[in-house]
């Protein structure tokens, strides 16, 4: 008896195996299949727009080499420091107040569409639909539509900075209000809270951790976009990057880049370390 329950034991392991084999097999197949249609893709596409990945493959070293030789600060240009610094304190300015008023739109916004302590009616729909339209516009188009109406200015690359964050904050406060804990909401509803009391004493304490976090990742952001807004509104880094390197002035402009690498590094170990005391 003992030794058909270890012969039949033996058989269902066997079985276990070969089917888990075959599995990985399948998986394997697959993705080997993936890969070779990806890479058969990609080649008909660099015979049709004729592109040669070999070519490129050996001009990426002298392509490096140009790049540090000629974008590499030099003794002159650390005299630039004086317009430098002044324009990159002002993109950060205007990158941090962009951040900051899209927050609390984003915040009221998100707080009256949500599903679990919204208004209710269209509201969601709306809310979410608002999110997506002004998420999915990239920030260099609506610096573009926005320079027909306010021209070349640092309020039009605000504008442009606060609807991009604005779309986006829309959607992350809509997930952190809706994952809230309900507990304390369905607690002051039993004992006859009004709506602001409810806002104030559970969503607001429950969400601002997760609230300050994206604040926090949408200033990295937008430092990072403004260079780019900048440099089509004519204020800002943005425009004294492209004023040296239109001039060839590529050492410059190497600094430029340097200075806005250091500001976003100090950005985001500030954003990390208020995190971990938050948390």
């Amino acid at each position: 008896m003992a030794a058909l329950v270890s012969a039949a034991r033996t058989g269902a392991a066997g079985s276990a195996e070969a089917q888990a084999a075959a599995f990985f097999r399948k998986r394997l197949l697959f993705l080997a299949a993936a890969v070779a249609a990806f890479l058969a893709l990609n080649a008909v596409c660099a015979v049709y727009v004729d592109y040669s990945f070999v070519d490129a493959i050996i001009q990426v070293p002298a392509g490096l080499a140009w790049l540090i030789v000629e974008f590499a600060p030099s003794a002159a240009s650390l005299e630039k420091l004086g317009v430098i610094l002044p324009a990159l304190g002002s993109t950060m300015l205007v990158s941090v107040a962009a951040s900051c008023v899209a927050a609390v739109l984003a915040f009221a916004l998100a707080v009256m569409g949500s599903r679990s302590v919204g208004l209710g009616g269209p509201l969601p729909l709306l809310a979410r639909g608002i999110a997506s339209l002004f998420r999915n516009i990239p920030v260099v188009a609506w610096t573009f539509v926005l320079l027909f109406s306010f021209k070349q200015s640092e309020f039009t690359g605000f504008l442009a900075l606060l609807f991009t964050s604005f779309g986006y904050l829309v959607r992350c406060f809509l997930e952190t209000v809706d994952e809230a804990a309900s507990g304390p909401v369905e607690a002051l509803r039993a004992v006859g809270a009004s709506y602001p009391q409810i806002i104030a004493q559970a969503v607001i304490p429950l969400t601002i951790t997760q609230v300050i976090s994206w604040v926090l990742y949408m200033i990295e952001t937008n430092i990072r976009d403004a260079t780019l807004v900048g440099i089509l509104t004519g204020t800002g880094i943005g425009f004294v990057f492209d004023v040296y390197y239109k001039s060839f002035r590529y050492d410059v402009a190497g600094l430029v880049i340097l200075a806005v690498i250091v500001v976003v590094i100090a950005c985001e170990m500030t954003s990390n370390f208020v995190r971990r005391r938050m948390l």
